[in-house]
């Protein structure tokens, strides 16, 4: 049986739940999150085949599986949105996702569920323009925020102002297998640096989003994979190295583009 998952954030009427040991086999350690407001629900980053049996029947636990409200992809990796087609048919949900990537996820989901449900994959997108938006969810909205190149094209990340937690996607991620928070920076920052450096963009986009996170001052970032930053010391450590860090672009050499012999 499943473990419970970690609440992050419980006032009674506004809760934030974290399934992050859902992952079985060889897929990397992730993290879901279910966000419940009164009577609405908004699931974040559900993932692919390999966590849709699971974390719907956790999920159902704790709402009305029919009844979700949203579902938010925070950009079209098959680990954050590979499940579409299951949730589309399975609930009322409908899903958040960049402008960019709201023409192409309807490839993941099956022409028959236009019949079964009456509305098409499109009209169940809300398409979010590159600069964010505010969702409603409950007596309160979510805050999309623009994540772009970091690392897909189209990249959202997801604020929640009750909590003041900031779902960050893979920024942040480190290589572990637990979500337990991060006590020591200087060591964890080991498990985080090849993934980073490899997968973000370059060092402006980090540094333009780190600049973002400061103005937001969140109490808590919470990557999809693994250990979240859950007090003031670790998210200013993590905001000043990611502000720092070269990747991507900033690494590249003529070396890297040869043809093979």
């Amino acid at each position: 049986m499943a473990s419970p998952p970690r609440v992050l954030f419980d006032n009674g009427s506004h809760q934030v739940l974290c399934f992050d040991q859902l992952v079985t086999g060889d897929g990397v350690q992730s993290n879901q999150f279910l966000i419940i407001d009164h009577d609405q629900h908004a699931l974040l980053d559900p993932g692919g085949d390999l966590t849709y049996t699971p974390l719907s029947m956790a999920v159902s636990r704790y709402i009305p599986l029919r009844e979700l409200t949203y579902v938010f992809a925070s950009h079209q990796d098959p680990d954050i949105i590979a499940s579409l087609d299951k949730w589309f048919l399975h609930t009322n949900c409908r899903v958040v996702c960049s402008k960019l990537w709201a023409r192409f996820l309807p490839h993941l989901s099956a022409g028959f569920l236009t019949k079964h449900t009456g509305m098409t994959t499109t009209e169940r997108m809300i398409a979010v323009p590159d600069r964010g938006m505010d969702v409603p969810l409950g007596q309160t909205v979510l805050k999309v925020l623009p994540a772009h190149f970091l690392h897909s094209v189209g990249n959202l990340h997801f604020y929640d102002p009750i909590s003041g937690i900031l779902f960050s996607g893979d920024m942040g991620a480190s290589m572990v297998d637990d979500a337990e928070p991060v006590t020591d920076f200087a060591t964890h920052k080991s498990t985080m640096e090849g993934f980073h450096r490899r997968y973000m963009a370059g060092n402006k986009a980090c540094r333009l989003w780190a600049n973002m996170v400061r103005q937001l001052k969140p109490k808590m970032i919470v990557p999809q994979h693994g250990r979240p930053f859950a007090d003031p010391d670790t998210i200013s450590a993590f905001l000043d190295w990611i502000s720092n860090l070269e990747c991507g672009l900033d690494l590249l050499t003529q070396e890297d583009y040869r043809i093979p012999s």
